[in-house]
């Protein structure tokens, strides 16, 4: 078992101005609350002097590791794959740009350490957006709502704290594509709540325009509704349903003298659409079981590790691979 209480995971692109200043923050938290600590900063395909400043640090403080990707492997695969190689008894996931405030650190530990095995940020306010992104943002709240095969939880992020049950339990998931907030929900464990007003960004440009959102947005959808999968069976039902309603009326039709034949076309069309879409609900089925069986994907692929203990060299609770220099 490890000796470390908490560890801080820090997923970095292109965060040259962020890098230090949210080292030095954070390690101050941390000497404050935490008994023991670690940092792991994992880069995901930095162009910019980010991983130049992780080596530094990494040179300072040997409480401070690193993971560098071979590439950029998205913003849910590899902040996910840096919380599964975290050793702390409690994990701490949080963005590089100050966009999550290091000062509630302090107070996601106090609650872990009274009972709670996942303490979660929740923003009250968003960033300045225009009323489009407001409004869509609005909808795909409401649309997981209505849709999600568990609760959602408007304004969290992920940011928050992890009991190490809470980590090993998703770890043994091996999901492909983890939308990790909504994974954290569906567990189960309990949940507190830290409500917070976020800050401005500090430096450097976001990662998240309109196409990255709406990634996220079909991947969080696709990963925490298998319900949505289903329900092209439920609407089968409901056209043939009307189909045969509508051929009783052409039959009625036919023995009152009336024309029957548009009530016949009518019938076999809502026919049709019905085994249409009981065929694809059918189909989503068989890709919802094969997905559940085939989550044997790894997050990323290591480039390198940085001030890990030789034993961390190959970590169990999470497979990956390190790639050989060329």
């Amino acid at each position: 078992m490890s000796d470390i209480e908490v560890s801080v995971v820090i997923p970095c692109l292109n965060e040259e101005e962020n890098v230090q200043g949210i080292y030095d923050e954070v390690s101050a938290e941390l000497a404050q609350h935490a008994r023991s600590w670690e940092i792991l900063f994992i880069d995901n395909g930095s162009t910019d002097r980010t991983r130049e400043l992780i080596r530094a640090i990494c040179g300072a403080d040997t409480k401070v590791r690193a993971i560098f990707n071979t590439r950029n492997f998205g913003q849910m695969r590899s902040p996910t794959h840096a919380i599964y190689q975290a050793e702390g008894a409690a994990v701490i996931g949080m963005c590089a740009d100050f966009q999550d405030p290091p000062q509630l650190l302090g107070e996601f530990i106090r609650q872990w350490r009274d009972g709670r095995m996942i303490v979660l940020g929740v923003r009250r306010s968003e960033e300045k957006a225009g009323a489009l992104l407001t409004a869509a943002r609005k909808a795909g709240y409401g649309f997981l709502a209505r849709n999600a095969d568990y609760a959602v939880i408007p304004g969290a992020t992920g940011f928050g704290l992890y009991d190490r049950r809470v980590v090993d339990t998703l770890a043994r998931w091996h999901e492909p594509e983890p939308f990790f907030r909504g994974m954290l929900v569906e567990s189960g464990f309990s949940i507190g709540l830290v409500p917070y007003d976020r800050p401005e960004r500090r430096g450097g440009q976001t990662k998240n325009d309109v196409f990255a959102l709406l990634d996220f947005a079909v991947s969080g959808l696709a990963g925490s509704s298998k319900a949505l999968l289903r329900r092209p069976i439920v609407w089968s039902f409901g056209f043939m349903a009307l189909g045969l309603v509508l051929a009783a009326v052409a039959v009625a039709a036919a023995f009152t003298g009336a024309a029957a034949w548009p009530w016949v076309i009518l019938a076999s069309q809502f026919g049709l659409f019905g085994f249409g879409f009981l065929f694809t609900g059918l189909l989503g089925e068989q890709v919802r079981i094969i997905a559940e069986r085939t989550r044997r994907v790894p997050l990323v692929i290591e480039q390198e590790r940085l001030n890990f203990p030789a034993s961390r060299t190959r970590p169990v609770r999470q497979p990956f691979v390190v790639a050989e220099d060329a």
